[in-house]
């Protein structure tokens, strides 16, 4: 039987709890990362959408996406899409801020508004899909 293209890179949740965790480790230096990541992504979000509007908040959308649904993949763990969800939202509160030459990143029109609302549900989407392990640094939780 033949799966389509999004089955083959999402996987199913059969496959997704399955897979094995990296060391602890390399999960902590993958939570730095994955900060710093979501941080770059909302930065370029926040231009990109406002460039090539609507096509690059679209474009904007499914790279704010894929970082929060990558790092849940590459720890295994929720904390995977918390973590680039938290830097994503520290940038955008430095973007949304008035700078004393009255000048701002994140203008205050639709398409700023579609990108903050829609990243932040596809981070809850992303944060809330089934994992072997729950919200910390991978610790075993009870049976399932």
């Amino acid at each position: 039987m033949s799966r389509s293209l999004p089955a083959k890179v999402l996987g199913s949740r059969s496959e997704r709890l399955s897979e094995p965790q990296p060391p602890l480790g390399a999960r902590i230096a993958a939570y730095v990362l994955l900060f710093v990541l979501g941080a770059l992504v909302s930065l370029c979000g926040c231009f990109v959408q406002a460039l090539w509007a609507p096509a690059g908040l679209l474009l904007a959308l499914a790279a704010t996406a894929a970082v929060f649904y990558g790092g849940l993949r590459l720890t295994g763990t929720k904390l995977g899409a918390g973590v680039p969800m938290i830097g994503w939202f520290a940038m955008l509160l430095v973007l949304m801020a008035p700078r004393p030459e009255g000048d701002f990143v994140l203008a205050a029109d639709l398409t700023s508004y579609a990108y903050i609302f829609l990243g932040a549900v596809s981070g809850v989407i992303c944060a809330t899909l089934p994992t072997r392990y729950g919200f910390g640094f991978g610790a075993p939780g009870p049976k399932r």
